[in-house]
């Protein structure tokens, strides 16, 4: 089942949509893989921990695909904290530097969404490692916003905070958003 979310991810869809807010592909991503999402959040794909593959699987589907499933309510952050751990399991054991480029990026962007600043001091050594410099260029722009306000503002409204006066201006200048 893991060897379904890589091929839809890495093979079914053009990169572009990795990115972008487009109904139709939220759709099918809820009607291929909600119940499978369900499945991770519980835990109950523990087993596919043991492979550098089917992890980086689980972590797609817990962060990638709970975007896609809930987009614009708080349930789209809510396996963020599960995601950043199994990402941090497969950096400690090694397993990130199993996968080609494009994979490892994705395992990093729990890190680089986290409103942590301590994550972000290793999203940044992750990213530099990576060598790719747009990747790096992204994270540098995250942390900025989370070194600025210790969250981000963008989420305010979905997550129910109340935003300041600050994040109200910020929200206003291009760019602070992702």
């Amino acid at each position: 089942m893991h060897q379904n979310v890589l091929d839809f991810w890495f093979h079914e869809i053009e990169p572009k949509m990795w990115w972008v807010k487009d109904e139709r592909l939220d759709e099918t991503i809820r009607a291929r893989f909600l119940t499978l999402h369900q499945q991770a959040r519980s835990n109950e794909l523990f087993e596919w921990r043991r492979q550098p593959a089917s992890a980086l699987a689980e972590i797609l589907v817990l962060y990638q695909f709970s975007r896609n499933i809930y987009r614009d309510s708080p349930q789209a952050f809510a396996t963020d904290p599960l995601a950043l751990a199994l990402a941090q399991q497969m950096i400690s054991n090694g397993f990130h530097l199993q996968l080609p480029k494009t994979e490892r990026s994705f395992i990093y962007l729990p890190f680089m969404h986290s409103e942590s600043a301590l994550i972000h001091q290793q999203a940044v050594k992750l990213y530099t490692e990576l060598g790719v410099a747009d990747n790096l260029d992204f994270e540098l722009k995250h942390k900025a916003i989370i070194d600025r306000f210790g969250r981000y503002p963008h989420r305010n409204t979905v997550l129910g905070r109340e935003s300041t006066e600050r994040e109200i201006e910020f929200l206003k200048e291009p760019g602070s958003s992702f």
